[in-house]
């Protein structure tokens, strides 16, 4: 490229410092009323920088070129209501940074949850108390999308062996991505399942899972990019949202050892519903998260 093209090149990117482009993108943002306007903005401008929040308020002045088009891009992306972690391709969860795509659901904060409990019972389980098994701790994660409850339990609960499934191949391959990416690709085995389909009866001590729980008659109450963007099959679980649910429940009972555990995620509108489903079932407790909405229900195979 001679002097003259390049200056052409560069001519095609009027310099803009960031603090203007910044400022311009929280209005764009916010006359087109896309929520939490700022955080937005920050997220894709780290994205379109690949640099951190520090950065960003350290150099205002930085000028952009060639970079204020594929901001404003992002920005245009995320006006037609694509969520910004597909847009960047990148979500944290439990202190991980996890590739996401529309294959599958958008790792949120309230699932946290479940890896908590899910905690709980394997350090009971792993304490050599009496409640602790003469084997190998096996914990299955059913429906794992991005692997997110899989890598988190795997990340802290280094002595169990973790199994994690999903019907949908492409959220399986992004379920190996981020294990490879996180260096935890032997400690979990990845399963193309229908639920618990496949698993021998009695063979697991935990099963978690944060299953599809919104009915379709509540597809309203949902917000829309989450029913234009995600995956229909993670969010919505049939007509009453039960549905799911009340297939995993069984064949949850049959995989489990006596007395092995079931945490799943559910709403607070088929709270009670789910309770009357694991009325065979002990010590079933039903936790809220920190907006004390029903977020996370326990239940116990009975020993005999």
């Amino acid at each position: 490229m001679n002097w003259d093209e390049g200056h052409r090149a560069h001519c095609k990117y009027p310099t803009v410092q960031l603090r203007e482009a910044f400022a311009s993108a929280i209005a764009y943002l916010t006359a087109n009323n896309v929520p939490s306007p700022r955080l937005n903005a920050e997220l894709l401008m780290m994205f379109t920088l690949n640099c951190d929040r520090a950065y960003l308020y350290a150099h205002p002045e930085r000028e952009l070129a060639a970079e204020q088009s594929r901001y404003q891009a992002a920005l245009a992306e995320r006006v037609r209501g694509v969520p910004a972690q597909y847009i960047t391709g990148h979500q944290e969860f439990w202190g991980m940074d996890l590739i996401v795509t529309p294959a599958v659901l958008i790792p949120r904060p309230e699932t946290e949850h479940v890896v908590e409990a899910a905690m709980e019972l394997g350090g009971l389980m792993g304490s050599g108390g009496p409640e602790c098994p003469p084997h190998t701790i096996r914990i299955v994660d059913v429906g794992t999308g991005s692997g997110c409850i899989a890598l988190a339990l795997a990340k802290e609960l280094p002595a169990v062996e973790i199994h994690a499934t999903d019907i949908s191949p492409s959220a399986l391959e992004i379920a190996r991505a981020n294990a490879v990416r996180l260096q935890l690709q032997n400690r979990i085995e990845f399963h193309q399942n229908d639920l618990l389909a496949g698993f021998e009866n009695n063979s697991f001590d935990a099963i978690v899972s944060n299953p599809p729980y919104v009915g379709e008659t509540e597809e309203d109450q949902v917000q829309l990019e989450v029913r234009k963007f995600e995956p229909t099959n993670a969010v919505f679980a049939g007509a009453t949202g039960l549905e799911i649910i009340a297939r995993l429940v069984p064949q949850a009972h049959a995989v489990l050892r006596p007395g092995g555990r079931l945490i799943m995620e559910i709403s607070g509108t088929i709270a009670s519903r789910v309770q009357d489903l694991l009325e065979t079932w002990t010590e079933v407790r039903i936790v809220p998260d920190l907006q004390a909405i029903p977020r996370v229900v326990q239940a116990r195979r009975p020993l005999s």
